[in-house]
């Protein structure tokens, strides 16, 4: 779960809930130290942090938890050998450590708050420190330095959060629908757009922002930047290089263009290839058909989105070196 749909499903819950929070890993595991989760008094569950082993032990500890009102910390211990204790074995290999919390009082109110930020597209870190048997909540901006005021206090974990990727979808045409379907299921808020009326249509792609006009007005109503996604599948040459002369300037996160090498090679005549630009577009898997294509493109998509994570993480750990 994004953690912009987290934070929605927080703001409008009318059930008690739990936020349970990766902190720390040790060996392999299905999900990485910071992943969450919600947990709800009514036994559903939005999210997950593991293949489901984890969660159903999680969900048994809620209705306690919620009770007494006190954040847990569960430690899952899935080493061979050492998961016995589940009546099965498991075999995930690792360790992981949970932060179980009540999403109420002043968590509930920072979470809230957040969502409010995330969606203006602020980039959030809510941070959690102990001092002995309290703990303290801070919501920061992304690089913001987290100076511990307290003498003895020791952080818990450090969760992101952040608005949903921005995919621009260039080409409302047959193969466009599978390759929104795949961004949407992996996360990303897509925008189709086209110059044609007859494709522009919002009933052909639920859930995503339709846009009608030229490039200049796609990218402007887009409201494109350097963190966003672009995908061009216009399949009209002239069409594409207008949408590229457009964006190229504004340089996006990804730009990604659907055809053979030699029509990319027309389209991009001229320009120049940033570390952006990703041309042929999707990764090599030997992908045929519109829905197996998608499929490489969602993957190529997951690929740079991780790799600008990481990229971000190591630069906001080296601004709040203290």
């Amino acid at each position: 779960m994004e953690s912009s749909e987290l934070l929605e499903r927080i703001a409008s819950s009318d059930v008690p809930l739990a936020l349970a929070t990766v902190t720390h890993v040790s060996g392999h595991a299905y999900r990485k130290a910071g992943t969450a989760m919600l947990l709800a008094a009514d036994g559903r569950k939005f999210g997950s942090i593991s293949p489901g082993c984890m969660e159903r032990d999680l969900l048994e500890r809620i209705p306690a938890l919620l009770e007494a009102g006190r954040p847990e910390i569960v430690t899952y211990d899935m080493r061979p050998g050492e998961d016995a204790i589940w009546g099965e074995s498991i075999g995930c290999g690792g360790v992981v450590t949970v932060l179980l919390e009540p999403v109420s009082g002043t968590l509930l109110e920072l979470l809230k708050k957040a969502c409010l930020r995330v969606r203006n597209g602020e980039r959030l870190r809510l941070a959690r420190s102990q001092i002995g048997d309290r703990i303290r909540y801070r919501l920061l901006s992304g690089g913001e330095a987290d100076p511990f005021a307290e003498a003895g206090e020791m952080m818990m974990a450090d969760t992101r959060l952040e608005p949903r990727p921005h995919l621009l979808l260039f080409g409302a045409g047959e193969d466009a629908a599978p390759i929104c379907d795949a961004a949407q299921r992996i996360g990303f808020r897509v925008t189709v757009a086209d110059w044609r009326a007859d494709r522009a249509i919002a009933g052909r792609f639920p859930q995503s922002c339709v846009l009608l006009g030229t490039a200049e007005e796609i990218v402007r109503q887009a409201r494109l930047g350097p963190e966003d996604y672009v995908v061009l599948c216009g399949h009209q040459l002239r069409k594409d290089r207008e949408m590229l002369e457009a964006v190229l300037p504004l340089d996006p996160a990804y730009v990604g263009a659907v055809g053979s090498r030699k029509r990319i090679d027309a389209l991009f005549e001229g320009l120049k290839r940033t570390p952006a630009v990703h041309a042929p577009i999707g990764l090599a898997i030997g992908a045929e058909g519109p829905d197996e294509i998608a499929v490489s493109i969602a993957a190529e998509l997951i690929a740079v989105r991780a790799a600008g994570r990481t990229t971000a993480i190591a630069a906001e750990s080296a601004s709040c070196t203290i």
